[in-house]
Formats: C-alpha cells, sequence, structure tokens
C-alpha cells in the first residue's frame, strides 16, 4: 500500500510517498524561511501563494524521485488542519482533485496526529504511549491509546512553546526563524548568569505556561545597555532555554504518572513537533527518561519539523482501518486533536491488520 502526502498548512510547502513497509519512498519539503524573513515572521497570504506555485512540481518531483505514477497509489493524504487556512485550502483541494481524478480513497489528515503517529513510522511503537507536542502553535501532553484516540492530559493557558522561541528570538533580535536562532545562540551563552522563573513548576496537573518566562526575559533584557551585546544576548538565550527545559522535564514527569494511572503502562515518553528538533531540550528530557526508567522516543529531526511524510503515514493508517473521507470535506484552521474518533466505530486501540 502506497500513499502520497501532501503538507500545506503553515510555511513549508511538503510532498512524499510512504508504504506500509514503513519505507519513505519520497520526502520533500520546500521552505519558506527567504520568504517570511524580512518580515520576522510568516505572512499567511504569502505562504499561500507560495504553496500554489510550488505545491503541483513538487509532488511530480516526490513521484519521479520515488519512480512511480499516480497510477501506483493507493490513497491520497492531505492536510485540512489544524492552520492556516489559505495554505490547507491549496493542500486540501490538490489532493482532492488527484483523489478524484484517480478514482483514489482520500484521506483528510489533521496535521497534529501527523506528528503523533510519527514515531510508528520511524520506530514502529505500539500502542500506548505519552506524546509531548510542543510546536510552534501548540504544546500539549497526550495519552495515545490508538489511530484516532487521544487523551489530552495538558496543555498551555496562553503561549505555544514554539511560539515563545519565536518572541525570545524577536527580542534578542537573533534573526529568523527563532527557534533554531535561539538554541544556536544559546550554545555560547551561560544559562546562570540570568536568574527566570520556570512557570508551574511543582504544581499539580499536567498544564504548561510561557507568559510569565517571556515577561520575566524581556523585563531582564530592558535592564541592560542598549543594544544587547553577543555576550548578553547568548547568556539570555541560555538562561530562557534552560528554563523551558526544566519546565518540560517537570510537566513531563506529572504527564508519565497520569498516564500511568490511565492506562497502566510505564511509558514510554514521545516527544513530537517542531521544538523536538532543540538538542538541548532533546538532552533535558533524556535525563528525565532516565530518571523515571522509561523509553524516550523522539524523531529524527527532520520528520520533527513540518513535512509529508507524517501526513501521508497518518492517512496510511487510517486508510488501513477503513478510513475515506468525502471530497467535500472542509480545511479547519482549528481542529484539536483530542476531538477526533477512530476511523471506524470499533476500531481497536490494538495494533490493526494490514491488508
Amino acid at each position: 500500500m502506497i500513499v502520497l502526502g501532501i503538507e500545506s498548512s503553515c510555511d513549508e510547502t511538503a510532498a512524499a510517498l510512504v508504504d506500509d513497509g514503513r519505507r519513505l519512498r519520497a520526502n520533500l519539503v520546500l521552505s519558506q524561511f527567504d520568504e517570511h524573513r524580512r518580515f520576522g515572521g510568516v505572512v499567511p497570504e504569502i505562504a499561500a501563494r507560495s504553496h500554489l506555485t510550488h505545491l503541483d512540481g513538487l509532488i511530480a518531483e516526490a513521484l519521479e524521485t520515488a519512480g512511480l505514477g499516480l497510477g501506483d497509489l493507493d490513497g491520497v493524504a492531505a492536510t485540512c488542519g489544524p492552520g492556516l487556512i489559505g495554505g490547507l485550502m491549496v493542500g486540501a483541494v490538490t489532493g482532492k482533485a488527484i483523489a478524484a481524478v484517480q478514482g483514489l480513497p482520500f484521506i483528510a489528515v489533521n496535521h497534529l496526529e501527523g506528528h503523533a503517529l510519527t514515531p510508528r513510522l520511524t520506530d514502529d511503537l505500539p500502542f500506548p504511549y505519552l506524546l509531548l507536542l510542543v510546536s510552534g502553535g501548540h504544546c500539549q501532553l497526550l495519552a495515545v491509546e490508538g489511530v484516532g484516540r487521544y487523551r489530552r492530559l495538558g496543555g498551555t493557558v496562553d503561549d505555544a512553546i514554539g511560539e515563545a522561541f519565536d518572541k525570545t528570538a524577536k527580542l534578542l533580535d537573533l534573526g529568523y526563524p527563532g527557534g533554531p536562532a535561539v538554541e544556536a545562540a544559546a550554545r555560547e551563552g551561560d544559562a546562570k548568569r540570568f536568574r527566570l522563573p520556570r512557570p508551574m513548576v511543582g504544581r499539580p496537573g499536567c498544564d504548561f505556561s510561557f507568559s510569565g518566562l517571556k515577561t520575566a526575559l524581556r523585563q531582564i533584557a530592558e535592564t541592560l545597555d542598549y543594544p544587547l551585546s553577543r555576550r548578553d544576548k547568548a547568556d539570555l538565550a541560555a538562561a530562557f532555554q534552560a528554563a523551558v527545559g526544566d519546565v518540560l522535564a517537570d510537566r513531563c514527569r506529572h504527564g508519565l504518572a497520569r498516564f500511568q494511572e490511565l492506562t497502566g503502562a510505564k511509558g514510554p515518553l514521545v516527544v513530537a513537533g517542531g521544538v523536538a528538533a532543540n538538542q538541548a531540550l532533546r538532552q533535558r528530557l533524556e535525563s528525565l527518561a532516565a530518571d523515571q526508567g522509561v523509553r524516550l522516543v523522539v524523531p529524527p529531526p527532520k520528520l520533527c519539523t513540518d513535512n509529508a511524510a507524517m501526513i501521508a503515514w497518518a492517512g496510511l493508517e487510517r486508510l488501513r482501518l477503513g478510513a475515506r473521507d468525502p471530497l467535500d470535506t472542509p480545511a479547519r484552521p482549528r481542529w484539536p486533536l483530542d476531538e477526533l474518533t477512530p476511523p471506524s466505530p470499533d476500531a481497536p486501540s490494538q495494533e490493526p491488520v494490514s491488508p
């Protein structure tokens, strides 16, 4: 079974081909960083126009890379939410058109489910597992019990972690994209020079908060000479990143305990989403996992950031459980992961049987 995946929810145009042997036949991503850099963030209209310009060619290139034609496909999966509505519509309409012309099943994929199921593509991970989903727009802890079966244990009460990294980079004038810029600056910094708060640490539950951390960082920066020196920027970035690491470790500790109460399973802990590419945060969570005696699973960096391989795989998982979405399925800018349902009423939480 071979599925074409299309991703266009934000500022990466992506196409991929994945089969049920967990092989990536092709995985192409066209970044729009250069188009948005001068604005310091993603401009939705520019993103949508770029998807429209490049998506058809990228799909053709993916098919050529895989040595396949449209007639070799068993299904088409496209991100239909959440994300920027203009980009979502470009990808969804393209996927529906291919499915209609070829007479193939169309699968409307939730972008977050793509991230949630990636460790099953990369590590053949069985259900259940605890997922820390960290990206530009999302920060959640979820119990993943099956395809379409997600229980939210906690989430951010204000800003997402990726957003906090982006705003920190902008405050410190580190450039765009913010996450990699903060990580690079932090490597040269002293995390102990500035004292920053650890919001929510020590509190019950699994919720997150990053707004106060950003405010504290800005207040410290305003006490320093302007413009900030390279050393000041590096030390502030390092202090911010260390604080985030402590928050994630504390919240995941609570999440592991709650996950075991709900499922009877002790881990594993999976980290997915763009922020999972941050090596310092990975190391912090590796230490937590070792302390808790659980396995930590983090996909390769290229499959943590937005990509179409995860969309193809999520579509394949649903397709082999009998899912098929109508061609009038709408694109949705908001689509919470815990609102999804299994592909069929009796879809089991255990491993599905491949056709």
